[in-house]
């Protein structure tokens, strides 16, 4: 507990919206991951239509710094995010469920990682 104290001792805790706390702390040196609700999932408890998504993915055309999407593998999610690098990753749900359950999930790039040095952000 003592180094999770000192990690956050000069940590911010922001209650925003996710588009305002991007457009508040964007900067080039900026790295934002998002997980917002998986697409056509239920149980959040907060709506979030595809028009959210789409938001998402022009905001993230536009930003100075960058950021990385996890999000479920649905049509709909590589149809909005169209043009990002985007990898997949095989995961086991296990939440709510009796048994784990095979899925595939997609993680999305706002900048293109092949066309940068070595080592900035890898």
């Amino acid at each position: 507990m003592s180094a999770a104290h000192l990690r956050l001792s000069s940590a911010y805790i922001e209650n925003l919206d996710w588009h305002a706390c991007i457009e508040k702390y964007d900067r080039e040196q900026t790295f934002f991951y998002l997980d917002p609700p998986y697409w056509q999932t239920e149980g959040y408890g907060v709506e979030f239509p595809l028009a959210e998504y789409e938001r998402m993915a022009a905001l993230l055309r536009s930003i100075k710094g960058r950021a990385i999407v996890s999000l479920n593998d649905h049509a709909d999610v590589r149809r909005v995010f169209d043009g990002f690098e985007i990898d997949t990753c095989e995961i086991k749900y296990t939440v709510g469920a009796d048994k784990p359950v095979d899925r595939t999930e997609v993680i999305i790039y706002s900048w293109d990682r092949h066309a940068e040095p070595a080592g900035l952000f890898g």
